[in-house]
């Protein structure tokens, strides 16, 4: 693969530039006959003017190579393979789409290998100075394999989970056995794909359930649409009833959306789009979009607590579906601690707040709450809770990533990315601190890698009311 990489003289390591116009740059940076290969794109680059002129906006600065960084690039960290770094695979992109990696290039080897340690962490849409987007850029990878590869049978289970999810749960304790057996693990590596070293997560009997809820005739400013996304469901109830706990303590009436079709619960398709099923992807869309436009005509806030969901209705929506409804929607979508902390800064939350003990936090923030800039609103938010002194720890990725650390063939990295900086903080702390996680995939890492249980900032806050 190394000999893909800079066949036209492009890099230019340590030099940062402002991005600069496509028409611009183009006059110097391409030989005379250089071309872009016609695909289809599966998601609106229309903000980029196409796929190609979003894959240029990388000008090989290098800055993704660094190894000081918080976030970016966390593959690249622990391999210190070109090919690993956003630069890589945006090269490899290049290849790809002017010609040069031959027919069907979209989903040859060669962009499979560049992919392949993509964690989607997002850390190069927010560090890198020209804004390359290369989470979403994987997306686009993805659905152009599976279309000439298929899915294997961990993938569509990983994909297809929002939808059996409901079922799973009543077979909980048959399910969970997987983990009870060493045998059972070892077949699910052997025919599955995942990790026998991996514990899955732990299917809830006592899943959160919801009446139907009832749109407000007014928004009265006291109203909030709680989604609850299907990890929360299903796996961890209790932060979706803390959340609660803490909404209703601090007076705001919480409703719960419905799908306005079908029974199923609503799911921002976030698995779909990690196995580049994008026409899956954008159904889950559409029903997420139509049982929330209510709220969002009310001015409704749409309030949720796992950051990976969150950041797909507010980053992948509009490019999924593009119009206006879905920027509308992205604009009132706000992470459990975000809205806390909006209400807390203009005046209006009124939330009685205890210490509580223990009073010391070892915080990690999520990829995604790290790429979007949200991590000042959690700190605020653990700063309301009387006398709660905590640390935020400086770590890129947990390397986790969603089902990225279940594979068998990712765990070593998945270890190797949280050893990075997280797991050993981890480790270096008491037992008399708790360790603080909004992410699920963040929460199971730790668990996994240093023996420790995290929790969800909505557990820290109902555990400071006063019962």
């Amino acid at each position: 693969m190394k000999q893909l990489f800079d066949p036209l003289g492009l890099m230019n390591p340590g030099k940062i530039v402002a991005p600069s116009k496509q028409d611009d740059r183009s006059l110097f940076r391409f030989k005379p006959d250089y071309r872009h290969i016609e695909i289809k794109p599966a998601l609106d680059w229309s903000a980029h003017g196409s796929l190609a002129h979003a894959t240029e906006m990388c000008n090989n600065n290098g800055h993704c190579r660094k190894f000081d960084a918080d976030v970016m690039c966390p593959s690249y960290r622990v391999t210190h393979d070109e090919q690993h770094s956003t630069r890589g695979r945006a090269n490899t992109l290049r290849l790809a789409l002017s010609g040069q990696l031959g027919d069907d290039a979209m989903s040859s080897e060669a962009m499979r290998e560049s992919f392949d340690l993509c964690v989607s962490c997002k850390g190069c849409k927010r560090e890198c100075p020209t804004g390359v987007d290369m989470a979403k850029m994987k997306i686009e990878y993805q659905h152009q394999w599976q279309l000439q590869h298929g899915l294997s049978i961990k993938d569509k289970l990983i994909a297809f989970l929002p939808h059996y999810a409901p079922y799973a749960a009543k077979l909980s304790g048959l399910l969970n056995l997987r983990d009870a057996s060493p045998r059972l693990a070892r077949w699910s590596e052997k025919h599955l794909g995942l990790s026998a070293r991996r514990p899955l997560p732990r299917w809830r009997s006592d899943y959160f359930r919801v009446n139907r809820s009832i749109l407000p005739a007014i928004n009265s400013g006291h109203d909030v649409a709680l989604f609850v996304d299907t990890f929360t469901t299903y796996f961890e109830p209790e932060n979706a009833r803390a959340a609660l706990r803490v909404l209703r303590a601090a007076g705001f009436h919480s409703h719960f959306p419905r799908a306005t079709k079908g029974r199923r619960p609503l799911c921002c398709g976030r698995t779909f789009l990690s196995a580049g099923l994008i026409d899956r992807a954008k159904f889950e869309a559409e029903r997420l979009v139509d049982a929330m436009l209510p709220y969002v005509e009310q001015n409704i806030p749409i309030v949720g607590l796992e950051p990976s969901c969150l950041f797909t209705l507010r980053d992948e929506f509009p490019s999924l579906l593009p119009g206006a409804e879905a920027e509308q929607l992205a604009k009132h979508v706000f992470t459990f601690e975000e809205f806390l902390f909006r209400e807390h800064q203009q005046e209006r939350l009124k939330l009685s707040l205890y210490p509580i003990t223990p009073s010391q936090v070892l915080l990690h923030g999520h990829c995604h709450q790290k790429a979007f800039g949200v991590m000042g609103a959690v700190e605020g938010t653990l700063k309301l809770i009387p006398e709660l002194k905590f640390e935020t720890i400086a770590s890129s990725c947990c390397g986790m990533a969603g089902a990225f650390g279940f594979d068998a063939e990712h765990y070593d990295v998945s270890m190797a990315m949280g050893e990075l900086s997280l797991l050993p903080a981890v480790r270096a702390t008491d037992m008399q601190t708790t360790i603080v996680a909004d992410g699920v995939s963040c929460r199971q890492q730790i668990r996994d890698g240093a023996g420790r249980h995290a929790v969800h900032v909505a557990r820290l806050m109902a555990d400071a009311l006063r019962s």
